[in-house]
């Protein structure tokens, strides 16, 4: 890969991660507020649940922005980290952030898939990407 694309990739991935920094470090959706109706308390313990939710799943994904960073101040990004094999270049333009080659992808979802555990997980490298 040329350093004009992995330059390309940065900055992609650069405004990625601070669009991410700006959505998790807005909590106000979580405090607990005291709500007389029980139906008010209930549609805010709805709301709520849903804001952790997305503040679990932009941390994880800005988790995966900043390890695709890491790889590229380590020049390993672009390469699988299960097989060694070229990240397809289309693949990385749909998901900058990818970790893996599509097989090797579809062979870790179908292992969580099947109960691997979160260390499993851990195993297997980063979040599904």
């Amino acid at each position: 890969m040329s350093t004009k694309q992995i330059n390309d990739f940065r900055r992609v991935l650069e405004a990625k991660r601070n669009e991410l920094l700006a959505s998790t470090g807005d909590r106000e959706e979580i405090l607990i507020e005291h709500a007389a109706e029980e139906f008010d308390r209930l549609q805010q313990q709805l709301n709520r649940e849903v804001a952790i939710r997305n503040l679990d799943r932009e941390s994880k994904l800005l988790k995966q922005v900043q390890s695709a960073l890491g790889r590229i101040e380590e020049e390993s990004f672009g390469l699988c980290l299960r097989c060694d094999e070229p990240i397809p270049e289309r693949r990385l333009k749909a998901v900058p952030w990818a970790a893996y080659c599509v097989p090797c992808q579809e062979i870790i979802d179908r292992q969580r898939a099947m109960g691997a555990s979160e260390e499993d997980g851990d195993d297997l490298g980063d979040m599904a990407a």
